[in-house]
C-alpha cells in the first residue's frame, strides 16, 4: 500500500508519481493492476458520473459513496477524496466532513483554496486526517472566476500563489495540487516545495500528475481541455491506458508542451 512517506520518498529521490480519479471498484482494481500510485476521489463524479454542469451540486454523501466504493477495489493506492463545495465553510463543517470521508475509506482529503485554508489543515493534521491543499483554478469557485481560466499569470499573481502554497504546507499540508498555471511557475513551486506538488494543466516539472479518468479514455462528454492527452489512442484495452499514461507520467514524458500553458 502506497503511503504518504512513499510519495515524500519519491519526490526527494526526483522520482515521479502518477494520479488518476476515480469513482468505483472496478476501475479502482484496474488502476491497481496498472500500479497508479495515488486514487483521487474527486468532486468531478459530478460532471462526469451524476451529468452536472459542474461541481457544485455534489454532496459529502455522493463523495461517501464513491469512496467507499473506490476503497473496496483498492489495496495498493493511496486514496484522495475531496470535500465538495461548501462542505467546508467553517471548521466545524470542515471536521464532520472530512470524518465522514476518512471513515469511508479515504486516506487523505483535499480542499481548494488559499491561505484561509491554513487553520483548517492545522485542525485536520491534528485530529489524524491527512491534506492536499488545491490551488490555482479551482472548480468549486468557477462562478467566483467567472469560468475555467488559467491562473498565476503575472508576477504579482504568480508569486502570490506560490507564497499561499508554501505556507500551506508550513501550516501542515502533506501534498500540494495545482491546477492550470503557466509551467513555469508550477516548476517554481515544485522546487521551493518541501511537500510532493500535483500538477493539473500545469507542466511537466511537478512532482506528480493527475488527470480526470474519463478525460484520459477521450469518453468526455464535451470538448477536452487542453491538458487532456486520450491515452486510449495508444492502447488495446482501459487497463493498457493506464499503464501508458502511469508510464509517460514516471518518465516525464507527459504532459507534453502542447498541453501546458505559459506565463
Amino acid at each position: 500500500m502506497i503511503r504518504l512517506k512513499d510519495l515524500q520518498e519519491l519526490k526527494l529521490r526526483g522520482e515521479k508519481f502518477s494520479c488518476l480519479t476515480c469513482y468505483e471498484a472496478t476501475f479502482a482494481s484496474v488502476m491497481q493492476a496498472a500500479e497508479i500510485e495515488v486514487i483521487l476521489v474527486g468532486d468531478s463524479l459530478g460532471m462526469v458520473v451524476q451529468g452536472q454542469s459542474s461541481t457544485v451540486p455534489v454532496t459529502v454523501a455522493d463523495m461517501a459513496y464513491h469512496t467507499r466504493a473506490v476503497a473496496r477495489g483498492n489495496t495498493h493506492a493511496l486514496i484522495m477524496a475531496d470535500l465538495p463545495f461548501m462542505s467546508y465553510a467553517t471548521l466545524e463543517q470542515c471536521l464532520t466532513s472530512s470524518r465522514k470521508l476518512m471513515q469511508a475509506g479515504a486516506h487523505l482529503v483535499k480542499l481548494e483554496g488559499g491561505l484561509e485554508l491554513a487553520p483548517m489543515i492545522r485542525s485536520l493534521k491534528s485530529a489524524g486526517t491527512p491534506v492536499c491543499a488545491h490551488l490555482g483554478l479551482t472548480p468549486q469557485s468557477v462562478n467566483v472566476m467567472s469560468g475555467y481560466k488559467v491562473q498565476g499569470r503575472g508576477d504579482t499573481a504568480g508569486k502570490q500563489l506560490i507564497d499561499e502554497a508554501l505556507q500551506l504546507a508550513q501550516a501542515g499540508a502533506a501534498l500540494l495540487l495545482v491546477e492550470c498555471i503557466p509551467a513555469e511557475l508550477a516548476a517554481e513551486l515544485t522546487q521551493k516545495s518541501s511537500v510532493p506538488v500535483i500538477g493539473i494543466g500545469a507542466g511537466a516539472a511537478t512532482d506528480a500528475q493527475v488527470l480526470v479518468m474519463h478525460d484520459m479514455l477521450g469518453v468526455n462528454l464535451g470538448r477536452p481541455a487542453k491538458f487532456v492527452k486520450n491515452f486510449m489512442l495508444e492502447a488495446d484495452s482501459i487497463e493498457g491506458a493506464f499503464v501508458a499514461y502511469h508510464e509517460a507520467v514516471k518518465g516525464g514524458h507527459f504532459p507534453g508542451s502542447e498541453h501546458t500553458f505559459s506565463a
